[in-house]
């Protein structure tokens, strides 16, 4: 299990969030979409209790709140496929909102993320 930025994707210029290698997994990032003309900017955060990436889907002067399947896009470039990471739902009195179109996964460093049996959720996808 590890957490991983995608290196090349490292914004070195950024006035407040650039970083360099010597930051490791912190810092901004700007990945191309899976979805066509669409840029996500992911900012990593290494914490010591807690992985965590903030997503943020911008395309020239618009943005919004990236999709289901940006966010599945970003948990597998910085999580490997066995890993477990989540998005909360908090509650409502500990919402925090610094910006109206971002989401974040969370990964704990320390044990498990429980998850419910498979046949719970539906039928297991193809391995294939």
């Amino acid at each position: 299990m590890a957490f991983h930025v995608p290196a090349l994707a490292r914004d070195t210029t950024h006035p407040l969030m650039r970083s360099d290698s010597s930051d490791g997994n912190n810092g901004l990032f700007m990945v191309e979409s899976p979805e066509p003309s669409w840029t996500l900017w992911c900012i990593a955060s290494d914490g010591s209790d807690w992985e965590h990436v903030s997503v943020h889907a911008h395309n020239g002067s618009c943005s919004r709140i990236p999709n289901w399947r940006e966010m599945v896009y970003v948990k597998r470039l910085f999580w490997d496929d066995e890993d477990v990471a989540v998005q909360f739902h908090p509650r409502r009195s500990e919402y925090v909102n610094c910006h109206p179109h971002v989401l974040h996964i969370w990964r704990p460093t320390r044990g498990d993320i429980p998850t419910p049996p498979p046949e719970l959720i539906g039928p297991l996808m193809s391995r294939a």
